[in-house]
């Protein structure tokens, strides 16, 4: 099915650019953070917004939506998820990897990696629990009142919850988050930045180049995706004429008429896949 870009104006607080946009504002973000995890927390520093963090060539690089710090130096990553994804919690482990080596960079101690929350709202249950709050500290099996005192946190919001102890500030914020119900200063608030984004000239110029961006990267995964089916189809079809038919790979591809400036990839493919049954 076919995946429509949103329009800036179509986009709710739970879409990645405009809760990055919002938040980016510590005086929205602040007060999230402490109805999550209920704590007071007397200043936030925004390190980087959308920070992409990728160490080396080949790595796999994230961007970090929401990456703050406390005057306790303690380090919060917050992220929105709207698409269920099976490996959530193994890529909260990857972000918390990435935070880590951005705090402990060559000749810095161990010593130094600070205390970290790492945050996903998402508006499904990842755990099908029907929890609010989901948090996870390592503690060991055995004496399940012993930390490990990694100080490592990770925090999963579940928008659709209905279970356990929360605040009616966080249970506004998720009313919000849901359908736009604003009920209360703090959902107002929320809201009025949302329309000061979308009203944003700037903004939304950006966010459209961000969106053909997007598409471009899509539309060329598409064609990829389209060549390969293609490949697999007439490498099936290569197979089945020289079975079939007791053709050579050459003869079989002739017959096909397969070009023959495409005949090489498929005799390669050929050996690679199949060894002992390619015939030149």
């Amino acid at each position: 099915m076919e995946h429509r870009i949103k329009t800036i104006d179509e986009l709710t607080l739970m879409d990645d650019y405009m809760f990055a946009q919002v938040m980016r504002d510590t005086r929205h973000l602040k007060p999230l953070l402490q109805f999550v995890l209920q704590v007071s927390i007397a200043k936030i520093e925004l390190i980087e917004p959308q920070k992409t963090e990728k160490e080396g060539y080949d790595s796999k690089g994230i961007r970090l939506d929401l990456y703050v710090t406390d005057e306790q130096g303690v380090v919060y990553n917050v992220e929105v998820q709207t698409t269920s994804k099976k490996h959530l919690p193994k890529r909260m482990r990857y972000y918390q990897s990435t935070i880590d080596i951005s705090i402990l960079r060559p000749g810095v101690d161990y010593k130094e990696l600070r205390k970290t929350f790492v945050i996903f709202i998402c508006n499904y249950d990842p755990f099908g629990r029907n929890r609010y709050l989901y948090t996870f500290e390592n503690i060991c099996r055995e004496e399940p009142d012993l930390l490990f005192g990694d100080e490592t946190v990770k925090v999963i919001v579940n928008t659709r919850g209905e279970i356990g102890e929360i605040s009616e500030e966080l249970k506004e914020v998720i009313r919000y988050l849901n359908d736009g119900t604003i009920s209360g200063q703090y959902s107002q608030e929320l809201d009025t930045a949302v329309t000061a984004v979308k009203s944003n000239e700037e903004r939304r110029l950006e966010y459209m180049t961000l969106a053909m961006h997007d598409m471009e990267i899509r539309e060329e995964a598409r064609e990829e995706g389209r060549e390969e089916g293609k490949d697999e189809e007439r490498l099936f079809n290569i197979r089945n004429a020289m079975k079939k038919l007791n053709l050579s790979a050459e003869k079989a591809m002739d017959f096909m008429d397969i070009p023959t400036e495409d005949q090489p990839k498929y005799a390669l493919m050929l050996k690679e896949t199949d060894p002992q049954e390619y015939q030149p």
